[in-house]
C-alpha cells in the first residue's frame, strides 16, 4: 500500500465510521492473504472506498475511464484504480487485472459494469467470467447496502446514510465451470457471482 493510498484509506475509514456508520457483517470471512477476485453489487461512486476499507491491505479496483481527468488522472492510479470503458471493456484493462491476480493481489470488480439506477441488482457481464477463467483464483462475494442513498447515480450531492457490507463465503465453482471457454461460459460464471451476491443478507 503506497503512502498516498494509505493516507486516503485512513482518512476515509475515519470519515465512514463517523458519518456513515460503516458496518461490516461477517468480517471474519474476509480473505486477507493471497490473490482474491472480490465481486460486489454496484450502488454508487463511493462503493470502491467503502469496500476497500474492509481490508487491512490495499486492493485494486476498476474505475470508469472518463473519471481519469484533471487531478483524478494523477490521483486515481495512486489509489490503485484501473481505468476501464464500461461500454466496451478493452483487452488492456482485462489483461492488467489478470496480471495483478496472478501476482497475488486482491482486485475488486463490479460484474454489473455500471451503477444501479433503481436499487436492484442486475445481471453480470462476461468480462469478469473471462478474468476468473484465466486466473482461477478464489472469488469472494460482497454485498453493499446504503451507498445508493449517499450518492445515487446521476446525483452530485452527497447525503449521510448508514452503509453495511456483508461478506460471503468464497464461491465454489466446479473445475468444469472454470475450464469452459467462450462468451456463454464466461457469462455463466458472472451469473454465478451475481447469484451469490443476491443471496447475501442486508442490514437496514
Amino acid at each position: 500500500m503506497n503512502s498516498f493510498y494509505w493516507f486516503f484509506y485512513t482518512l476515509f475509514k475515519s470519515a465512514s465510521r463517523a458519518f456513515f456508520s460503516h458496518k461490516v457483517i461477517h468480517r471474519e470471512k474476509l480473505i486477507e492473504e493471497g490473490p482474491v477476485l472480490i465481486v460486489s453489487n454496484h450502488e454508487s461512486f463511493v462503493d470502491p472506498p467503502m469496500l476497500g476499507i474492509c481490508y487491512e491491505e490495499g486492493i485494486y479496483f476498476f474505475a470508469r475511464k472518463t473519471l481519469f481527468k484533471s487531478i483524478f488522472k494523477w490521483g486515481l492510479p495512486l489509489c490503485q484504480a484501473i481505468p476501464i470503458d464500461q461500454d466496451n471493456p478493452d483487452p488492456k484493462s482485462i489483461k492488467q487485472v489478470i496480471g495483478l491476480l496472478k501476482a497475488g493481489n486482491r482486485v475488486l470488480v463490479f460484474p454489473e459494469g455500471a451503477r444501479t439506477e433503481d436499487g436492484s441488482i442486475h445481471e453480470g457481464m462476461a468480462g469478469v467470467g473471462l478474468i476468473l477463467s484465466k486466473t482461477k483464483v478464489p472469488v469472494q462475494p460482497l454485498r453493499i447496502h446504503g451507498a445508493r442513498e449517499i450518492l445515487p447515480a446521476g446525483s452530485a450531492r452527497m447525503k449521510f446514510h448508514p452503509v453495511s457490507i456483508t461478506i460471503g463465503d468464497p464461491i465454489d465453482f466446479t473445475a468444469e465451470e472454470l475450464n469452459a471457454k467462450g462468451k456463454q461460459a464466461y457469462t455463466h460464471l458472472a451469473q454465478r457471482m451475481m447469484d451469490a451476491i443476491r443471496a447475501l443478507p442486508v442490514e437496514e
